[in-house]
């Protein structure tokens, strides 16, 4: 998930935090209406244009082409939220011109509801619905755009037939001018600037930049990984440098959690922006994080760039059962953020300091900052910071971050403890993920300590979890540290 400008500029003088990105004005509630079933479709191609003139106006021009077998009505809806920003976002509402047409001539359609288009193809077979997508949020959940440069994630403008299965292969094609590059973690398909995905979940889950950009490549653990920039120049010589060099320490160590690293290519798209504070978000080989210019030379970037990468193994694959599969029209909260988040958080710490970033002390103070943030705000509970995230609470909002990574810290003690250092956190993590991700199913939180309980020797958790998880008590750190 993001982390906020106000925590990423608190890091620069001190240790990490996290929190939620801040962007666009947002809604927190969803009352989407239940509509009716879209009749099939296949064949299913999306295009976006995006040059120097459409960029002047900050715009994408998007299509979607499909086939249809009757003339049962086509009902397309567009995403709420994007995975990873726990809220409620409703990209329907900078969808603009929206038609449909077949053979060159308009076909009639209406609207369910705020994000639900229904087609009335008649006898074509052949349909093309198009919209304009006004880009010009700076959030790394939606789209933004410069004179020369936009970003932009699938949920803001691919459209899904409702009710069917997310199943579908889908083509994406980029119209752009002679000079301006593509970045995506998505599969090319041979044409260029063509790619493919399998599903609607993985087309939706990597985010493109195109324009003016900076793009390199380095093989690091046998697998190659990206570096986009924008704007050009602005992650250049040592700054660049450091990063690879960062990432040729801290990848490693957190591929040998699980053993197993689940990408072809992975992708680090980078915004610089004077404006930004610091916010990123994570996707399934790729991630997307906007920086001021001042994160960059700050341990910041490389413990953002961490978390986000961690996720490819807790959060893309390894998801509470609240959230698999993910459904794209409405809210899916769950008690266990604090895992998703607050351990992800925890393993970036790990993954510098077992990457060489950071030396011992190093990670103390970062661990030492979290226990000072944690101490100063009001007591929360971390499934009840979890659940809430999604309506944006004034209070304590996303303390999940900083007390879910002490939470793992904490655990992780203990269970070596337990254990005579024979299992740890790790174990745990590695023991959800082959029972949980690799047998197609999300954990619940009976499964994480019950992994938690089998790591430290059966050793019960029962007592911290009613505690420190389910529970407001202050860790119990005067007991705990000196283990």
């Amino acid at each position: 998930m993001s982390f906020s400008p106000r925590t990423l500029l608190g890091l620069a003088t001190a240790a990490l935090g996290a929190g939620c990105a801040s962007g666009g004005v947002r809604n927190s509630v969803n009352v989407r209406a239940e509509p009716t079933a879209s009749a099939p479709i296949a064949d299913v191609r999306y295009e976006v244009a995006f040059d120097s003139a459409s960029a002047a106006e900050r715009t994408l021009h998007v299509a979607m082409s499909f086939t249809t077998q009757g003339s049962a009505p086509v009902v397309l809806s567009l995403p709420a939220w994007t995975p990873g920003a726990y809220e409620i976002t409703n990209f329907a509402r900078w969808v603009t011109d929206f038609r449909a047409e077949a053979d060159g001539r308009a076909l009639r359609w209406d609207k369910l509801d705020y994000d639900t288009w229904r087609v009335q193809p008649g006898a074509a077979r052949q349909v093309t619905v198009r919209f304009d997508y006004y880009a010009d949020t700076l959030d790394n959940a939606m789209a933004w755009a410069r004179d020369d440069f936009v970003f932009f994630n699938g949920t803001n403008v691919f459209l899904y037939p409702e009710g069917q299965p997310k199943a579908f292969p889908a083509t994406v094609t980029i119209r752009t001018q002679p000079g301006w590059r593509v970045a995506t973690g998505m599969t090319p398909a041979g044409a260029p600037n063509t790619y493919r995905e399998e599903n609607y979940h993985d087309l939706v889950d990597m985010p493109f930049f195109v324009g003016r950009i900076d793009v390199d490549s380095m093989t690091i653990a046998g697998k190659v990984t990206r570096l986009a920039s924008y704007p050009q120049g602005a992650l250049a010589g040592e700054l660049r440098e450091t990063f690879w060099q960062q990432l040729q320490g801290t990848l490693p160590a957190m591929i040998a959690v699980t053993g197993e690293a689940p990408y072809d290519t992975y992708t680090t798209l980078v915004v610089v922006e004077e404006t930004a504070g610091g916010s990123a978000l994570e996707h399934q080989n790729s991630h997307l994080g906007i920086y001021n210019p001042a994160l960059l030379p700050n341990v910041a970037f490389p413990s953002v760039t961490a978390h986000e990468i961690f996720h490819l193994w807790n959060v893309k694959r390894l998801r509470p059962a609240d959230m698999w599969p993910y459904e794209y029209a409405h809210a899916q909260p769950t008690p266990l953020l604090w895992v998703s988040e607050g351990i992800t958080d925890y393993y970036a710490d790990l993954a510098l300091v077992r990457g060489g970033v950071v030396d011992s002390t190093g990670f103390l103070a970062l661990t030492q900052g979290k226990i000072g943030r944690v101490d100063a705000a009001p007591p929360v509970a971390l499934e009840d910071a979890s659940l809430t995230t999604w309506i944006h609470p004034i209070e304590n909002a996303y303390v999940y971050y900083d007390k879910g990574s002490l939470a793992g810290f904490l655990l992780d003690i203990l269970i070596r403890d337990a254990s005579d250092n024979r299992g740890s956190l790790d174990t745990v993590i590695r023991d959800l993920y082959r029972s949980a991700y690799q047998q197609g199913r999300g954990f619940t939180t009976e499964d994480f300590w019950a992994a938690a309980s089998r790591a430290a020797g059966g050793r019960s958790f029962q007592e911290e979890y009613l505690r420190y998880v389910d529970g407001r008590d202050p860790y119990p750190w005067g007991r705990v540290l000196p283990l």
